[in-house]
């Protein structure tokens, strides 16, 4: 049965304005001074004030003159723009609409990618006809972004004929796919890491002297009879069946090693685009015992609106005076007041980003007090979102938002926030003491060990125990991964 009925829905729907205040807040403070710089070539009513120090006395005294004045006439401009709606709300709600949808578009930069500087030189091969370079075609796109051909060719063969209704062989495939690992860079194509070692190898015995070709000769050896002994490390092993010395097998691990295990990684494109430096957004300085904290300067951009867009707004008033104004000029006031609008949301906006930024690292800063005094990591104390959102009463994603992509500049070097936060394990002592503080130590361990004799987890977590630090050997190996340890096996050397 076919009816209709009423229903009331709460809906929480996110305005423009703290869209863009989400965008700001998260972003570091290379991206939010080119987010400036496209806000003002944007925005026409949105201008640069002058270097902010030497304006703060300024600004200061006529800060309350101005925001009166503003609002008084923001009132009466108001009242116009509301006489326009009556007239033609269509057109209003048309350009309002627009001005919502700006928020969320942003421009892209699309570089040169790995698979053009491949589909460049695929244009180079003489293929013998068309099919056989739609074959090509597929292989290259199927090549993931570390140079690897993942896919088997009888799955190139489905996709071939789903998309390009081309019944196609397994041989002739692996024939162009041996024609592909000749591109550049080297070892490109290859199924698996074994093949992209011995590609690249093979490769570099073309071009070596005498003297790197007998290594370079045991290296393909090991890699190509001898793979899965190699990356397990069983060097005793290879000894006892090669019948070589240790230093012959050292020489030719050493060949190995030289190879790039992601061929794609080698590659930059002709424009790499820029390259990006870590500024820091905060400075903590020690002033006589003393923290301090201030925010990057230019975290606080001046920016105010332009002058003649409202000297513009005053003579359209004196116009409306005067009882002249026009269909164009109510459709130019409009557009000014819809200009100004944005220009003071994303003023707003940056103010309100500077506070949430300062207060949220302030409270950071005295959580970890003593770690900013001196600098010394066992001093940092177990520290999770929540307890700084409880702090500074800001939500938890705030917060995150906060922390993410942010640096801190100390006189022990520029930190990245993110770091300061861990969760607690126990001591011996039955303190509370960061996971950081544990990393750091195992960390050292590590350094330290004899590499010919590496530590396993269970040594690890012996020698953590006998430093205070009593954790299960699945955490030990759980910090391991999380600090890129390998394990003992491939820890060793020769």
């Amino acid at each position: 049965m076919i009816g209709q009925k009423l229903s009331q829905k709460q809906l929480q729907k996110l305005s423009p304005q703290q869209i863009q205040l989400i965008n700001l807040l998260q972003v570091p403070l290379t991206s939010l001074e080119q987010r400036i710089k496209e806000e003002l070539e944007a925005n026409p009513a949105l201008e640069e004030g002058d270097i902010i120090n030497e304006r703060q006395e300024e600004d200061a005294q006529d800060a309350d003159d101005f925001d009166e004045g503003e609002n008084a006439e923001e009132m009466e401009m108001d009242e116009f723009i509301e006489e326009y709606i009556d007239d033609d709300p269509v057109a209003y709600q048309s350009s309002q609409s627009n001005q919502e949808e700006s928020f969320s578009q942003a421009p892209v930069s699309v570089p040169n990618s790995f698979h053009e500087h491949l589909l460049r030189q695929l244009g180079l091969m003489s293929f013998v006809n068309k099919r056989e370079e739609i074959i090509a075609k597929q292989i290259v796109g199927s090549i993931d972004d570390d140079g690897y051909l993942r896919r088997d060719p009888l799955s190139i063969a489905d996709d071939l004929i789903f998309s390009n209704n081309i019944d196609v062989k397994e041989d002739e495939i692996l024939y162009l796919i041996e024609k592909i690992q000749d591109f550049d860079p080297p070892g490109v194509g290859a199924r698996d890491l074994q093949e992209c070692l011995l590609i690249q190898l093979k490769r570099k015995l073309n071009n070596s002297s005498c003297s790197q070709q007998d290594a370079q000769l045991l290296a393909l050896k090991i890699l190509k009879d001898y793979f899965d002994e190699f990356s397990r490390k069983h060097y005793s092993k290879l000894l006892r069946v090669l019948e070589i010395s240790e230093e012959e097998l050292r020489t030719a691990i050493g060949e190995i090693l030289k190879l790039n295990p992601k061929p794609a990684s080698s590659y930059r494109g002709s424009d790499p685009g820029p390259l990006h430096y870590v500024i820091p957004d905060f400075i903590i300085e020690n002033k006589d015992g003393e923290l301090s904290l201030r925010l990057n300067s230019k975290n606080a951009p001046d920016l105010r609106i332009n002058d003649q867009y409202r000297g513009m707004l005053e003579d359209f008033q004196k116009k409306r005076e005067n009882a002249k104004v026009e269909k164009r000029d109510k459709d130019a006031i409009l557009f000014i007041k819809q200009k100004i609008d944005s220009a003071k949301w994303f003023i707003d906006a940056i103010k309100q980003r500077q506070n949430t930024m300062y207060h949220t690292m302030y409270a950071i800063m005295q959580y970890q007090y003593d770690y900013f005094l001196t600098g010394d990591s066992s001093k940092l104390r177990p520290m999770i979102l929540k307890d700084i959102s409880e702090l500074t009463g800001f939500d938890i994603s705030t917060v995150s938002r906060v922390a993410n992509s942010k640096y801190v500049q100390t006189e022990f070097g520029t930190k990245r926030i993110k770091d300061f936060f861990s969760e607690s394990v126990q001591n011996n002592a039955g303190e509370d003491v960061s996971t950081l503080e544990v990393k750091k130590i195992l960390s050292d361990i590590v350094d330290a060990e004899d590499k010919k004799k590496p530590l396993s987890d269970e040594k690890l977590r012996t020698l953590l125990s006998e430093k205070g630090y009593d954790i299960a050997r699945r955490t030990v190996a759980k910090y391991r991964e999380q600090l890129n340890i390998p394990v003992a096996r491939l820890r060793k050397v020769l």
